[in-house]
């Protein structure tokens, strides 16, 4: 299904058909198809909403460079147009950044949330600084190449991160603008109840993330996974389950009898 909006068409699909909604924000790149196995055993207790961003899956890619605060914007609209009130919501990595914003900018209410190795704190890093200024210094002498697009490529080999280099070209300025948000100040205005499930040894958004989101969200619980990296909910998918479960059986328990 498709939710027609000014900025993209944004793809979602929809499981279960319970009075409790719980939403799904996947991460950058990623698309409904991880979720799978979330889905089909928490569909039996919830209605579930799951999508695919601009640019990925089966959404479209976006007529305009987007920001995080255009994201959220579509996500709003989407809440208020399928009339979705005070809903369950989790969101990984990028789906964070989603949250963050839903529910501090734009005063969304949620029942639960749920960050599990959320973005949004950005780290000043020398290293990084330095290959930024580097980069953008270089590409001032592409006039002295005859084949332009082949050094301003060879460029983006050498300084551009992986993630940058993965995604489609159209959608590299929407990735450094979000990259480049940092969300902070709105981390500690959320008030709802706050579950934060972070992989002990990620590199992607570091375990200091986690500590410091727990401290800032007054009414949040932080469960670490040992051994794991970004992706806990791949890593231990039975692990999460009963995890999310635990939290979520207030929810659950009164369905089981029906």
């Amino acid at each position: 299904m498709y939710f027609k909006h000014s900025l993209f068409n944004l793809y979602y699909e929809k499981y279960g058909n319970m009075d409790k909604v719980l939403i799904i924000l996947p991460g950058w790149g990623d698309n409904r198809l991880t979720w799978n196995y979330f889905i089909n055993n928490f569909k039996q207790y919830f209605t579930i909403y799951i999508f695919d961003y601009p640019g990925f899956g089966n959404s479209s890619f976006p007529k305009k460079d987007l920001t995080i605060n255009d994201y959220a914007k579509v996500f709003h609209d989407f809440f208020q147009t399928m009339n979705i009130k005070n809903p369950i919501i989790l969101g990984h990595s990028f789906g964070g950044r989603l949250i963050i914003l839903l529910s501090t900018l734009y005063r969304q209410k949620f029942h639960k949330i749920i960050l599990m190795d959320s973005a949004g704190i950005k780290h000043f890093s020398f290293k990084k600084t330095l290959k930024k200024y580097l980069y953008k210094f270089l590409k001032k002498f592409k006039f002295l190449f005859h084949n332009q697009d082949k050094y301003l490529h060879k460029l983006l080999c050498i300084f551009g991160s992986s993630d940058y280099q993965k995604i489609n070209p159209i959608m590299q300025k929407t990735f450094i603008n979000i990259v480049n948000t940092n969300l902070i100040k709105y981390i500690k205005n959320i008030s709802s109840e706050t579950l934060i499930i972070w992989g002990y040894n990620d590199l992607e958004t570091p375990f200091k993330d986690a500590i410091k989101m727990n401290k800032l969200i007054h009414n949040s619980y932080l469960i670490p996974i040992a051994q794991s990296g970004h992706f806990p909910y791949l890593d231990y998918p039975s692990l999460i389950y009963n995890i999310l479960y635990e939290y979520l059986k207030d929810d659950i328990t009164p369905l089981l009898f029906q």
